[in-house]
């Protein structure tokens, strides 16, 4: 009897053991989930969106271990990403991974102009769409709250954006919204250099992202190659909730949606 309770307890252990080496790999090769934590990326991404990115988009470097522990130089089987994918990326300095969207390649000029955004010259055109509406209230789990066009706002009233369809030079169309007047607004030209690029969220007005330099504040500036970790396609599903398992707060309408 000893010697089956034995028996069984290492199958078990054997098992775990494996399901947690497949994970690994899983997680090392393919795909590597990411749960959105700020409202950078709205109405594109939600807080509280669950997603899994594609690891194997543009090849693999050292940061697409966990932990940035992959023992790669350069990176391997790489692939130049395109314009307008939304990356998931280790940040050049602080070692955390952002979610912004790939606005500028390797030799691109990038400036900000009046809330309006130019490549290399030229303007990428904006038409205003609907209104983007929002509950204004804590949200996820770091409880932050919305930045509003429409003022001050009391709690559980409509918390409101400018929202726009900018269309990038390779077609790829996409929502930025708009709150008010920032510095992110007016910005020198940013060259982008060779083997970086030049990321932004979509809510331009409260994102820290390419237009920053790095340091304290947690700008971004330029990213290299390797610090590409995958591309990000299609939410899984969404909770408006402070916790993941609050089923109650989930987003029925947002279960495996498609990014644009």
């Amino acid at each position: 009897m000893a010697n089956e309770q034995s028996g069984g307890v290492m199958e078990t252990v054997k098992t775990v053991v494996s399901a947690l080496l497949i994970a690994g790999v899983i997680r090392t090769l393919f795909f590597q989930p990411f749960w959105i934590p700020s409202g950078s990326m709205k109405s594109t991404l939600l807080v509280g969106d669950f997603l899994f990115v594609n690891k194997m988009a543009y090849g693999y470097s050292q940061y697409s271990c966990p932990f940035g522990i992959c023992p790669i130089s350069g990176r391997l089987f790489g692939t130049e990403p395109e314009r307008g994918d939304i990356i998931v990326f280790r940040h050049p300095t602080l070692g955390v991974d952002y979610i912004k969207r790939l606005i500028g390649l390797p030799g691109d000029k990038i400036q900000m102009k009046d809330g309006v955004l130019h490549i290399n010259g030229t303007l990428a055109p904006q038409v205003a769409q609907k209104t983007f509406v929002e509950s204004y209230g804590p949200q996820g789990p770091q409880r932050r709250t919305p930045a509003c066009s429409n003022g001050v706002v009391a709690l559980g009233n409509e918390c409101e954006k400018e929202s726009f369809v900018e269309t990038l030079p390779n077609g790829v169309k996409h929502t930025v919204l708009n709150v008010r007047k920032t510095e992110g607004d007016n910005t020198p030209v940013y060259n982008v250099p060779a083997g970086h690029y030049f990321f932004m969220g979509d809510n331009r007005d409260n994102s820290v992202d390419s237009r920053f330099a790095q340091g304290a504040s947690g700008g971004v500036g330029y990213v290299p190659f390797e610090n590409l970790i995958g591309r990000a396609d299609r939410v899984i599903f969404s909770s408006a909730g402070a916790r993941m398992l609050y089923f109650w707060t989930w987003r029925g309408n947002r279960f495996f949606k498609g990014l644009d």
